[in-house]
């Protein structure tokens, strides 16, 4: 029983994107392949609000990312980024 609740657990309730648009305002959008769309409005409301003058370059954008992915991982969604550009670290992943 405890294997099957852990399954769920990590079984992802829905998927979001968060794409940088470039240097003009606005800068972010919110992409969802799937979830529950009321879940998804709420979670882009808190993104968008953490991010909203924030390019990827802005030291403080570090700081609000990581409270995006905590955000995401309580809410139990897949998150990805696309910042147009290669991050690094991602060839070790």
């Amino acid at each position: 029983m405890e294997e099957l609740s852990t399954e769920q657990a990590t079984e992802p309730v829905g998927h979001v994107r968060v794409v940088y648009l470039g240097p003009v305002a606005p800068h972010w959008e919110v992409q969802s392949d799937y979830g529950d769309p009321e879940m998804i409005d709420a979670f882009r409301e808190r993104v968008l609000a953490r991010l909203v003058l924030l390019p990827p370059h802005d030291p403080q954008f570090r700081r609000n990312r990581e409270r995006v992915v905590r955000d995401a991982e309580r809410e139990n969604l897949a998150l990805e980024w696309d910042l147009g550009f290669p991050e690094e670290g991602d060839g070790a992943e």
